[in-house]
């Protein structure tokens, strides 16, 4: 697996990437998250209509740091995802530089990892399972 990953992604968006990698998933590929992951929840209406926003959660490291909060998840390789080249997408001749690293990666890693099926094991004697005789 691999995930693309760009500035543009803040909040679940830098969160997903950081679970992403914590889980050993793939790489990241792309340019850094925004680092915004403070929440706001469950304020109250002003009588006006209006409202206030107040920060209420956040993600924090074990080691006691703010971790990606205001600096983002970094990507495990860096590919700018230039509107300019993508312009009109593959269909019209324009390519997805981030897409074509991941694929690249993909295929390297299916060529030195490939898959290997795997036997299924005889099914387990069943007998004696269950309750016993005296017990119908």
């Amino acid at each position: 697996k691999a995930m693309l990953i760009n500035g543009l992604a803040g909040s679940g968006g830098d969160m997903f990437p950081w679970l992403f990698r914590q889980a050993k998933l793939g790489p990241l590929v792309g340019t850094r998250t925004w680092g915004g992951l403070v929440g706001i929840s469950g304020n109250p209406g002003l009588v006006d209509g209006g409202g206030v926003r107040v920060p209420k959660f956040a993600f924090y490291e074990t080691d006691g740091t703010w971790g990606i909060e205001g600096h983002g998840v970094d990507p495990d390789v860096m590919v700018i995802d230039d509107p300019a080249v993508m312009r009109g997408g593959p269909s019209r001749g324009g390519i997805d530089p981030q897409m074509d690293v991941a694929v690249d990666l993909m295929e390297k890693a299916i060529r030195e990892q490939p898959f290997k099926v795997v036997p299924t094991p005889p099914y387990p004697a069943r007998q004696g399972m269950g309750l016993p005789t005296a017990d119908h």
